[in-house]
């Protein structure tokens, strides 16, 4: 009977055992503006090489903006005031001297959803090093969670219009404010009104054999959008002159292959401008390649805000392109 009780009591103890170990260790939530990094580094550091080095990298201009907006808002602190509700910034670089040399990026260590990279080196050189070889997983790591915070964000309340769906049998997601402004056979013009001006997401289709030629296919893709924009996107009206939105002369817009919607894209950056007036802006295309509907979909957004910081208009826009479902 003894012997019975003990092995009822250890079995009591090993279930209570797996019981603690299955339990979810809660982590606050996270906070933070989007695309708001925090660097944690001891102020001798950041005024020194490293900390140029960190800015060279993760306060880097983005790419095919109207003018120079770093990838990120950086705060810098020293570590002894990254402590309490600091911790649960979103998107942390740890950088410091140590007697080891790593360069890791950890999730969700103080706060969900959560990015904190470390870097430490044994000297200034080799945290220097390990700022080079890693500050790109980095910096792709946080962006792909700030993509995913965007669109948690304008989840909560959704546009309900169903025009994408009959005309191209694709969903996107995107806030409720955003409002159907044109269509037709093969084109869709959505927008939304912001303080100083305005954000743009159009949708249309191309023949699948369209950009074959790798020697033309920037100019390409530089001819269809002036072709779309002649056709469906006019500019103001002046006198004596023909306004539409076009691609900006002066530079050839970024290229870089992609996946969208888990298919095979190229993601075009630059800026547009409107012919025969002074209006300009940055815009973000994904041409789709669609084998299923023979056909290549193109997605664009762009946004309008003269004298106004755009990185953020434009990272709404790309959130809301990457949630492309094709039905």
């Amino acid at each position: 009977m003894k012997k019975l009780r003990t092995l009822f009591l250890l079995l009591l103890i090993i279930a209570a055992s797996c019981k603690d170990k299955n339990k979810k260790v809660y982590k606050p939530a996270s906070l933070g503006a989007v695309n708001t990094l925090v660097v944690v580094m001891e102020t001798h550091l950041w005024e020194s090489e490293i900390g140029d080095k960190v800015r060279e990298h993760f306060a880097a201009p983005i790419l095919g903006l109207t003018w120079d907006e770093a990838k990120f808002t950086i705060n810098h602190m020293p570590q002894r005031v990254f402590s309490g509700q600091t911790r649960h910034r979103r998107a942390v670089l740890f950088v410091g001297l140590d007697t080891v040399n790593i360069a890791h990026i950890k999730s969700d260590l103080y706060a969900s959803p959560q990015k904190v990279a470390v870097i430490k080196g044994r000297s200034r050189e080799e945290i220097i090093n390990n700022i080079d070889e890693k500050a790109d997983d980095i910096i792709a790591s946080i962006r792909e969670m700030e993509i995913k915070e965007e669109q948690n964000r304008f989840e909560r309340s959704l546009n309900e219009e169903k025009v994408l769906e009959d005309k191209f049998n694709i969903s996107l997601k995107m806030p409720s404010l955003y409002t159907v402004g044109k269509q037709e056979d093969n084109f869709v013009w959505i927008d939304m009104e912001i303080p100083k001006g305005n954000m743009n997401i159009i949708a249309y289709e191309m023949p699948s054999g369209s950009f074959t030629n790798d020697s033309t296919f920037v100019r390409d893709i530089v001819k269809m959008r002036d072709s779309i924009g002649k056709k469906y996107i006019p500019g103001p009206d002046i006198p004596n002159k023909t306004t539409y939105m076009s691609t900006e002369k002066a530079f050839a817009p970024y290229i870089f292959s992609a996946e969208i919607g888990g298919k095979n894209a190229v993601e075009v950056r630059g800026i547009w401008e409107v012919q025969n007036y002074p209006m300009a802006g940055p815009f973000l295309t994904y041409i789709i390649n669609d084998k299923e509907n023979n056909r290549k979909m193109v997605l664009e957004g762009f946004t309008f805000a003269p004298a106004t910081n755009k990185r953020d208009y434009m990272f709404q826009l790309e959130a809301i392109l990457k949630t492309v479902r094709f039905n």
